[in-house]
């Protein structure tokens, strides 16, 4: 590992003021940057350490809820407010790592939390992300975890967060700060699809400190599900997870929200799935139907090809725990 300096700034503006620095990284749990400083695949010159900061807070706002980007995982996932008004960010939060990551695992730090693709942590093998223009190891490799929506030529990894998958389904808004002041950034919008460039994961600009994330008021408390489908129940990343939440009038679906991890470069937010399924009567068939319009597009690289029936069959048992159908 690279040797690095360590500051730990008094306030916030000092840690903006540090990190329009060439060089310098934001460090709170670590659960991601040390891995990657530790395997050479990033190698800063020096660690902003945030952990004082008074971004802790979970609390509700007008219109909504507020949680800092310092509160860790695991408060997050048992916080009363959460688990009784937003229970799907909660069961993503569950579903994520292992206990002991999601004790120091923060929000601001899974939100920005690099791809576990292997080619990108192997430095001895090719990869756009880690070094643009060097190829990508995983189109025509073992590309078993990699994505079946939103590809590019340049990369096909997939965004790891199961807590990001949960927050596009619940329409959050992510806080950011600068010199320039603050700036509120739709979760859609935030994290990038790789197209030309894949090393850019997200829309953060040089300078911006993550302060923390809104989720609106909704009515989807009742019947919201996180479905995770991963190689073994203990710790690993999802093969394929489905956030489902709908608002119910009787037996007809007034409204739906629906977003799948493991298969994109970004949590991939599924609007004509949703659309198909508003108005419509809780059934398997109806389930069904939106399923297979959540899959027109997909594209497969060989080693992946079992996703094309294992995402819709994931969507439609999602739903299925999510309407008390199951």
């Amino acid at each position: 590992m690279k040797q690095f300096q360590y500051s730990r700034p008094a306030t916030q503006q000092a840690v903006i003021d540090a990190i329009n620095k060439p060089g310098a990284k934001i460090i709170a749990g670590g659960t991601n940057l040390v891995d990657l400083m530790k395997r050479g695949v990033t190698a800063p010159d020096k660690l902003i350490d945030i952990n004082h900061l008074p971004l802790k807070n979970i609390a509700p706002v007008k219109g909504g809820l507020h949680i800092g980007a310092l509160a860790l995982n695991s408060v997050v996932s048992e916080n009363k407010l959460v688990v009784a008004q937003q229970p799907l960010l909660s069961m993503a939060l569950k579903a994520g790592a292992s206990p002991q990551l999601r004790n120091m695992a923060t929000v601001g730090g899974n939100i920005l939390q690099r791809t576990r693709c292997a080619y990108f942590y192997d430095t001895t093998m090719p990869c756009n992300k880690r070094e643009p223009g060097s190829g990508c190891g995983a189109i025509g490799g073992y590309n078993r975890m990699h994505a079946i929506f939103g590809a590019s030529d340049k990369c096909i990894a997939v965004h790891p967060s199961d807590m990001c998958v949960a927050l596009v389904a619940l329409d959050a808004t992510l806080i950011v700060q600068s010199k320039k002041g603050t700036r509120r950034i739709p979760f859609a919008d935030f994290h990038r699809l790789p197209g030309e460039h894949p090393d850019l994961d997200n829309n953060l600009a040089a300078g911006e400190l993550i302060l923390g994330v809104e989720i609106p008021d909704n009515n989807f408390a009742k019947n919201s599900y996180y479905l995770k489908i991963r190689d073994r129940q203990s710790y690993a990343f999802a093969l394929v997870s489905v956030a489902a939440a709908l608002e119910l009038e009787g037996n007809t679906i007034k409204n739906a929200r629906l977003a799948m991890g493991g298969v994109a470069h970004k949590p991939w937010r599924l609007v004509e799935a949703e659309k198909a399924l508003i108005g419509k009567p809780v059934s398997a068939e109806t389930f069904n139907i939106a399923a297979q319009i959540a899959i027109q597009g997909a594209k497969t690289y060989g080693g992946n090809d079992f996703k094309l029936k294992l995402a819709p069959a994931t969507i439609t048992e999602a739903l299925k725990h999510a309407s008390g159908l199951v």
